[in-house]
């Protein structure tokens, strides 16, 4: 060995040995000295802050550094921090994110240490949101705070029209919508649907029972006859002149067109209840409600999307221990409820539910209902890029450039070759099984 690589050698033995002393004497890394790295996006990254303080009290020499990412940023974040193996201890994950972090193996499964909890499960959250931190049967987050969609309408507009309160089936709810649109007038609808948002077709393919997806996730079922009839509902409303085709882009302002009756319900989520108590005049705050959406056969059957964020732990922390009690601690009911109270966000916790500070207010109320009644979307990394293009092809319906028969074969040879190299991952898979 020649003089120079031994000493270089003597020396990284020597870097070696001072980071092992440093990590075992507690100093900068030990666990008297633990910095978490946390990650939130948007107005939830700014409220975080406020919460951690709580959790730095209880875990004395553990600092949590909130960074807040905007939503517009965040996907890219991640994915460019996984690369570069600089991904945070803790992260803020919306639900259609989680397969596709699961499929990178950058997160931790979390079955572990679910196991070794005496707080959490998944009896404590409500089932459909559960759901979409579940891959193959593993969970890999936990939900932070939820959402869903659900119908605001004029309830004052409604009971004019002879009804007390919102129908729950879609034969019912359909007559209430032209009741409606007799009382508001010909230039006037009882429902707006922009034409640019998937959500709405999706939400009727999911009620008729289709899965969207099959042949495990490989294939398109947008032609299968559960999506067809889902889509013909929500065709029908554009038919029969129950909404206007037109897109979000093209109502200039939401609010002002509801208070002046233009349409008189809308399918949209929480944030919107801060929204509609703000910007709608005070001669209106009487006469607006929130219902869980109609079924095909009334309201077992009236199904909605399970949205929100979950709280994720990547593989690369370096301390797993301290992340999971942060994870544990944001999850607890009255920490959910003080994120609530500075958010607006609701929680993911059926027990923070229980407080009258939610269950008070009927509007709020009604959510608590829908999200007992909510299903995930397919759990594939390519679900946003398929929903976007379904946006595109229930547009061209809409307007009337294509034929419903046509858009949805063209929407399912498109997603079809979308999910190829998840057909062919698979059948390589089935075959290994049957070699083995």
């Amino acid at each position: 060995m020649s003089a120079r690589i031994a000493t270089a050698s003597s020396r990284a033995v020597a870097v070696a040995l001072a980071a092992l002393a440093l990590g075992t004497c507690g100093c900068g890394g030990g666990r008297s000295g633990v910095t978490l790295r946390f990650w939130a996006m948007g107005r939830e990254g700014e409220v975080v802050q406020q919460l951690v303080s709580g959790f730095e009290r209880e875990h004395p020499g553990v600092h949590v550094v909130v960074q807040q990412i905007p939503w517009t940023a965040a996907h890219e974040k991640l994915i460019t921090s996984y690369v570069g193996r600089s991904t945070p201890d803790v992260s803020q994950l919306g639900n259609t994110w989680v397969p596709e972090f699961t499929a990178l193996q950058a997160i931790e499964p979390l079955r572990p240490w679910l196991a070794r909890s005496a707080t959490l499960d998944s009896a404590a959250f409500f089932p459909g949101i559960w759901a979409t931190n579940v891959i193959d049967g593993q969970p890999m987050g936990v939900p932070w705070y939820v959402d869903t969609r659900l119908l605001f309408y004029r309830k004052d507009v409604l009971h004019a029209a002879g009804y007390d309160s919102m129908p729950q089936s879609w034969a019912e709810w359909k007559r209430a919508l032209h009741a409606i649109k007799r009382v508001v007038g010909p230039d006037k609808f009882a429902i707006f649907l922009p034409t640019n948002e998937w959500n709405p077709p999706v939400i009727f393919g999911l009620q008729a029972g289709s899965p969207l997806l099959t042949d495990g996730a490989t294939r398109a079922a947008f032609r299968d006859s559960a999506f067809r009839r889902g889509f013909d509902f929500y065709m029908s409303l554009f038919r029969e002149d129950l909404a206007p085709s037109v897109t979000g882009n093209e109502i200039s302002n939401v609010y002002q067109e509801f208070a002046r009756r233009y349409f008189n319900a809308y399918i949209s989520g929480p944030w919107q209840l801060g929204e509609f108590r703000n910007r709608l005049p005070d001669s209106l705050q009487g006469a607006w409600a929130t219902a869980p959406l109609p079924g095909p056969t009334g309201a077992a059957s009236g199904v909605s999307l399970a949205g929100g964020s979950s709280l994720v732990m990547f593989r690369a922390s370096r301390h797993p221990r301290e992340a999971w009690a942060l994870i544990e601690y944001l999850s607890r009911p009255a920490v959910q409820l003080q994120f609530w109270r500075l958010s607006g966000d609701l929680p993911g916790r059926l027990e923070a539910w229980r407080d009258t500070a939610l269950t008070r207010d009927p509007n709020t109320r009604a959510f608590g209902v829908q999200l007992r009644r909510v299903v995930p979307t397919p759990q594939v990394p390519e679900w946003e890029e398929i929903a976007i293009r379904l946006q595109d092809y229930v547009e061209r319906a809409v307007r009337r450039t294509a034929t419903p028969d046509t858009v949805l074969s063209q929407m399912s040879v498109e997603v079809d070759r979308m999910l190829e190299k998840r057909r062919w991952l698979r059948e390589r898979g089935l075959a290994a099984g049957r070699a083995r």
